[in-house]
């Protein structure tokens, strides 16, 4: 496929962590849009024709992540396979586990952000969201992994999926993701919210496909700096090999 003028390229191929005959999962660069107009510097859509894997069609999207969210990605390899992994989405049967630093600390060690959200504003830089008592019910279970003086290790898993939910979710416990233009006030620098770890139901009477990603260089600078690294690499050990 031949790429449009002036737009970048990234090895999908590098970057892909599991593949079956229904779907495959890849490890989303931080800041490229899943999808979005062809013109699109960084977007991935126009890059999944090299997924196909003999199939006739390229792979499409079976969810989203914002552009500045890394990590794992699931793309449907055929349309009857987006159907069923659709299903699992919409009805709340994926695991989701993501990653975040964030400035602060939450003022419990675990706990439930249960904010509705809604949009108040769109614009050619994108849409923003903000708590709503009227707004569409949302909700995140967070616990802290680790922390600085300055930031702390946020593992969140939301069991809803709205836009943007994660990081209004977060600057409503006044502890904005780091790197976050939009809901903190970090206007430079990469976003740091990973999608760590996705596990999806797909085939009847067989354990959940479990796919874990390593977090980017960025995020990787944070961990070292943690009081309690040590503790995380025995939580975790893939972690371990992630941040040598």
């Amino acid at each position: 496929m031949v790429q449009p003028v002036g737009m970048q390229t990234v090895d999908l191929l590098g970057r892909l962590l599991y593949r079956d005959g229904l779907m495959l999962v890849i490890d989303k660069p931080t800041g490229w849009a899943v999808h979005g107009p062809s013109h699109t510097q960084k977007n991935l859509e126009p890059l999944f024709s090299a997924l196909r894997f003999g199939l006739p069609r390229s792979p499409a999207l079976a969810h989203r992540l914002d552009r500045g969210t890394s990590g794992c990605l699931v793309l449907g390899r055929h349309p009857k396979a987006l159907r069923r992994l659709s299903r699992l989405f919409s009805t709340h049967a994926v695991e989701k586990r993501y990653w975040a630093m964030v400035w602060g600390r939450p003022p419990e060690d675990q706990g439930t952000v249960a904010e509705p959200l809604s949009q108040v504003a769109q614009s050619d830089t994108g849409i923003t969201m903000a708590v709503d008592p009227q707004g569409q019910p949302a909700l995140t279970h967070y616990r802290i992994l680790g922390q600085t003086q300055e930031i702390s290790l946020l593992e969140l898993i939301p069991v809803t999926g709205r836009t943007h939910q994660l990081r209004v979710h977060c600057q409503s416990l006044h502890c904005p993701i780091v790197g976050d233009y939009r809901y903190g006030q970090d206007k430079n620098g990469n976003l740091c919210l990973h999608s760590r770890l996705i596990a999806l139901p797909l085939y009847p009477h067989r354990p959940p496909i479990t796919v874990v990603a390593t977090p980017p260089p960025h995020m990787i600078n944070w961990l070292h700096s943690l009081s309690n690294r040590a503790q995380i690499l025995d939580d975790d050990p893939q972690m371990t090999r992630d941040i040598q």
